[in-house]
């Protein structure tokens, strides 16, 4: 093989390490049944990214909804301080990780409530 050849496929090897190891960094999560709006930062945002039909019918106390399947949901950070923690949750995961990676795309700092509203809901049964 050739130098250049051998320097290239170096070069190549060395990115796809740095990209799998970027895409291995750990999200902050906690679970929601570990969560305590007692316990956030007195500038925190706690934030519901289900639709609003599925927010009236139960949140967080302190929830602000910001529903993720809205077209516009990027748009509503736009004004916000980046500086502040924010907690998503919704009702299973799949949207606040979705929205947690949206957010700290923005520059956020983002905690995840994984198990959703849904295994809060349970837990307080």
């Amino acid at each position: 093989m050739e130098k250049s050849a051998i320097k290239s496929t170096n070069s190549v090897l060395g990115l796809l390490l740095l990209f799998i190891l970027i895409g291995c960094t750990p999200k902050k999560q906690m679970p929601i049944t570990e969560f305590s709006s007692d316990n956030m930062e007195a500038n925190a945002i706690l934030v519901d990214v289900r639709t609003p039909e599925e927010f009236e019918e139960g949140h967080l106390p302190g929830a602000i909804n910001i529903d993720w399947l809205a077209a516009d949901f990027k748009a509503h950070w736009a004004d916000m301080d980046p500086s502040k923690k924010v907690y998503v949750y919704c009702q299973k995961g799949g949207r606040s990780a979705r929205a947690a990676a949206a957010l700290d795309s923005l520059g956020f700092e983002v905690i995840d409530l994984t198990g959703g509203y849904e295994a809060f809901a349970a837990a307080k049964k």
